[in-house]
C-alpha cells in the first residue's frame, strides 16, 4: 500500500512532485546552499580545467587523455542533472517539482550513470592494450576506434535512460507525492508508486547489473591482465611506471564503484530514507568533485599542461 496515497490518480494528471531534500530544518537550508553551491563550483571549474587543458595541449591528444574529456563532460552533465534543481528548491525553500522535470531527471541520471560506468571500462581497456601490447597500440587504439567507443558508450547509456523513462512514465502515483530524496532517484518513484511494481523491480535490477555490473567485470579483467603483464617485467622501474599510468583511474574507479555499493548497502540496512538520500551525495556529487583532483594530482602530465595554460592566461 503507498504510504502517501489518497486517491489513485491518472499518472499525467499531476503538476508536481515534492523533494524533501536532505533536512527539514530551516536554518540549515542556508547552509546546505552554500556547501552544494561551493561543490558544484568546483566540479564545474575542475573537470572543465581538465577538458580545456586536454584540448589546448597537443601532447595531451592521446586516447588516454580523449576518454578522460569525455568522463569530466559526463560527471559535470551528471551533477547539473540534479545540483542546480536542489540549489533553486534550498534557495526558494520550496520543495516542487514538475512531473515532466522528474521524469526529464531520471532519464538524464540514467543516461550520465550508465555513461560513466561504460567510459571507466573503456578506459580499462585503453590501459589495458597500452600496457599488454605497447607496440601495437597507436594501431588497435585509433583515433577512430576511440570515437567508436564513445559512441558506442552513449548509445547504451541512451538505451539505458530510454528504459528508466519508459518504466517510471508508466507507473500511477498518489496525489500527494513526497519523494524523501533530493532529486527523483528512480528506485524512490518505484517504492512511492500505487500501481504494481513487481516488473519494475526487476527491471530496474536488470538494467542495473547490466551498466553496471557487466562494465565492472571488464574493469576486473582488464587489471587481471595488465597485473599478469606487469608481474613479468623483471625490472623494478618499469613495474612502477606501468603501475603509476594505472593509479588515477584505478582511483576514480574504487571511488566511484565504491560509493554507489556504500549507498546500496546503506539503503538495505537502514531503513532511514533520509540517511540514505545523504549518502546518495557521495556518488552524485563528491564522485565527480574529486575526479579533477585525483587525475590533477597524480599526473604529471596533466599538471604541467594545466601550468601551462595557467601561463598563457596570466
Amino acid at each position: 500500500m503507498c504510504p502517501f496515497c489518497i486517491e489513485p490518480e491518472n499518472r499525467t494528471g499531476y503538476s508536481k512532485f515534492l523533494l524533501l531534500g536532505l533536512s527539514d530544518d530551516p536554518e540549515m537550508q542556508p547552509l546546505l546552499f552554500a556547501v552544494f553551491l561551493f561543490m558544484y563550483m568546483v566540479i564545474l571549474l575542475g573537470n572543465l580545467l581538465i577538458i580545456l587543458a586536454v584540448i589546448s595541449d597537443s601532447h595531451l591528444h592521446t586516447p588516454m587523455y580523449f576518454f578522460l574529456c569525455n568522463l569530466s563532460l559526463s560527471d559535470i552533465s551528471f551533477s547539473t542533472t540534479t545540483v542546480p534543481k536542489m540549489l533553486v528548491n534550498l534557495q526558494t525553500s520550496s520543495k516542487s517539482i514538475t512531473y515532466s522535470g522528474c521524469l526529464t531527471q531520471v532519464t538524464f541520471f540514467s543516461l550520465f550513470a550508465c555513461l560513466d560506468c561504460l567510459l571507466l571500462a573503456v578506459m580499462a581497456y585503453d590501459r589495458l592494450v597500452a600496457i599488454c601490447q605497447p607496440l601495437h597500440y597507436l594501431v588497435i587504439v585509433k583515433p577512430r576506434t576511440c570515437c567508436l567507443l564513445v559512441l558506442l558508450s552513449f548509445f547504451f547509456s541512451f538505451l539505458g535512460s530510454l528504459l528508466h523513462y519508459l518504466m517510471v512514465s508508466q507507473l500511477t502515483f498518489c496525489a500527494d507525492v513526497e519523494i524523501p530524496h533530493f532529486f527523483c532517484d528512480p528506485s524512490q518513484l518505484l517504492n512511492l508508486a500505487c500501481s504494481d511494481t513487481s516488473t519494475n523491480n526487476i527491471l530496474i535490477y536488470f538494467v542495473g547489473t547490466i551498466f553496471g555490473g557487466v562494465p565492472l567485470l571488464g574493469i576486473f579483467f582488464s587489471y587481471y591482465k595488465i597485473v599478469s603483464s606487469i608481474l613479468r617485467v623483471p625490472s623494478s622501474d618499469s613495474k612502477y611506471k606501468a603501475f603509476s599510468t594505472c593509479g588515477s583511474h584505478l582511483s576514480v574507479v574504487c571511488l566511484f564503484y565504491g560509493t554507489g555499493l556504500g549507498v546500496y548497502l546503506s539503503s538495505t540496512v537502514s531503513s532511514s530514507l533520509r540517511k540514505n538520500a545523504m549518502a546518495a551525495v557521495m556518488y552524485t556529487v563528491v564522485t565527480p568533485m574529486l575526479n579533477p583532483f585525483i587525475y590533477s594530482l597524480r599526473n604529471r602530465d596533466i599538471k604541467h599542461a594545466l601550468w601551462r595554460m595557467i601561463k598563457r592566461i596570466t
